[in-house]
């Protein structure tokens, strides 16, 4: 048998840590093993039942075939309204690109803008996959440390602004944030635009977790300031705020030239997002604000009940001000520390070095008030606490 050559670009990058993570769980549970599994970002609600409606009604009608690449026209129209209601009026549904899930929609742009050996800047702790796009595109990383200051990024302006040069291609914004739950402040933000403006940086703002913020803090987009439409991508999507991980759907939002240079990776690709689906996304834009209010007040309660937890066992956990995440302090070999909460109190959460954060777990609150309670006693019993 031939023996297989593989491409550098695959060789650079490894599996993802939170799905690998995800499947040793599952594995244990087929053992019958009892997890109590905090390691996915997938919100435990159903989707809401206005959506699934629009998706059958589209079946119904026969909307089962190919689409127009770029998305339809309905979708685009709608996402541009909800663009437009953010601050991001400037984008018309020509800017628009609808991508079977945000993760799609984000690989899309690396290997549009990036090239062998350019610099991309990101913000740690950082989404896992960042890295793994860039180093898929050929490019070189540059990181930005957060971590040091419970992740607040306006204490951590000074090393935004020695980090990021005229080399700098790409910096990647993620607010609120996977996997600290920080929602960076306008002064925060403004910043970055200064610092991008100043040496020519377009900006990829990850906005998938826009719509679950608590404590009444809100989320400014940043291609929203002042000086930054033209450099600024948004991405967003459906998973998150409106339970629809399965469903596969999102959507980016920049110059049109960017749309027509994505759109040849995309039509190559994927061709377009799943018709039917596509139609139960305009519903979720347009008729399920209520639904995502109560799952986003669920959020809440569990993320507070956690920090209570946490903090009677003597735990300081920089509070979440949205997504559902939070990072738990854990030993300086975080990696050592996940296999043990899996292996002996079966608790799975995934490695603060899996984002370019060692020394921490991040716990995905997206599960049920009762099984999160179990999952801090089954640590604490394990003195892992």
């Amino acid at each position: 048998m031939t023996e297989l050559t593989f491409a550098d670009r695959v060789q650079r990058v490894e599996p993802s840590a939170t799905l690998a993570i995800s499947n040793k769980a599952a594995a244990l549970e087929a053992d019958g093993v009892d997890v109590v599994d905090l390691s996915v970002g997938e919100p435990d609600f159903d989707t809401p039942e206005n959506i699934k409606d629009a998706a059958k009604e589209a079946l119904d009608a026969g909307k089962t075939g190919y689409t127009t690449s770029q998305g339809i026209p309905e979708l685009r129209e709608a996402i541009a309204e909800k663009l437009a209601a953010d601050g991001l009026g400037h984008h018309g549904p020509e800017n628009v690109m609808v991508t079977p899930g945000g993760k799609q929609g984000l690989f899309e742009i690396f290997q549009t803008l990036i090239d062998d050996g350019d610099e991309v800047a990101l913000l740690d702790p950082a989404w896992v996959s960042y890295e793994a796009m860039a180093k898929i595109a050929g490019g070189t990383l540059t990181r930005i440390d957060t971590a040091k200051y419970d992740f607040r990024l306006e204490d951590a302006l000074g090393d935004l602004r020695g980090a990021v040069s005229d080399d700098t291609e790409l910096l990647v914004v993620n607010t609120p944030g996977n996997p600290h739950g920080t929602v960076y402040s306008d002064a925060a933000l403004e910043a970055v635009r200064d610092v991008a403006v100043t040496h020519d940086v377009t900006v990829i703002s990850d906005e998938i977790y826009k719509e679950i913020t608590y404590d009444g803090v809100s989320m400014t987009s940043l291609g929203s300031l002042d000086g930054m439409a033209d450099r600024t991508i948004t991405l967003n999507g459906f998973s998150k705020a409106y339970a629809m991980t399965g469903w596969r759907l999102g959507y980016f939002a920049g110059p049109e030239e960017l749309i027509d240079q994505a759109g040849k990776i995309h039509s190559h690709s994927v061709s377009c997002a799943v018709n039917f689906v596509q139609h139960a996304g305009i519903e979720a834009l347009e008729h399920t604000d209520d639904a995502v209010a109560e799952m986003r007040d669920a959020f809440e309660e569990r993320r507070d009940m956690l920090l209570e937890e946490f903090a009677d066992r003597g735990v300081d956990v920089a509070k979440p001000e949205g997504a559902f995440y939070m990072m738990l302090p854990v030993a300086e070999d975080d990696q050592a520390w996940c296999e043990e909460a899996i292996d002996e109190a079966h608790v799975a959460t995934v490695p603060g070095s899996a984002f370019g954060t060692p020394g921490y777990a991040r716990i995905s609150y997206a599960n049920s008030k009762e099984r999160l309670q179990e999952a801090v006693e089954r640590l604490d019993d394990h003195d892992l606490l």
